[in-house]
């Protein structure tokens, strides 16, 4: 790679995506950033301090997007990282053959960028209330530029 060439991945800092909080006031069932994942706490613990240290918070969660288990350990007097988690409700209108799904907006638009549920039950549950006809609402999880649909209700049949 020559001296001219300059090739950058990213330039976003995610800095609106997310706010500081200590770590000591971060409890079970919030939001943390792991690894530059957003993640839901489940588990919190805080150590005692050293005769030198500070007092830690050992913090296990659960990514919201996959599922998986992320650990860390910060000093309590720290500032983390909390996503911002919005969750929006949207009404299905269909399923197209590519993956995709068109949603209903509140304001009447509609919103094609969102692909279906990698969770297999889901999935089936969604694609089954669709193919009976049924009204289903869905709720869509967003954080950190992600969006995932995370449930679902069936208002009813048509």
């Amino acid at each position: 790679m020559s001296d001219d060439e300059h090739h950058f991945e990213s330039s976003d800092a995610g800095a609106s995506k997310t706010y500081p909080q200590q770590a000591g006031n971060i409890r079970k069932g919030g939001h943390i950033v792991i690894k530059g994942r957003p993640c839901k706490v489940v588990e919190v613990s805080t150590s005692k301090t050293g005769k030198h240290g500070h007092a830690k918070c050992h913090f296990v969660a659960i990514d919201i997007f996959t599922s998986k288990k992320l650990e860390d350990i910060v000093p309590s007097s720290h500032n983390c990282d909390v996503p911002h988690v919005n969750r929006v409700d949207y009404q299905l209108i269909d399923i197209s053959e590519d993956g995709f799904v068109s949603l209903l907006t509140d304001n009447g638009s509609t919103k094609d960028d969102l692909k279906l549920p990698t969770d297999e039950a889901l999935l089936t549950q969604l694609k089954n209330g669709f193919e009976e006809g049924k009204d289903i609402v869905v709720s869509v999880m967003s954080a950190m530029g992600e969006e995932q649909m995370c449930a679902l209700k069936e208002v009813g049949p048509k």
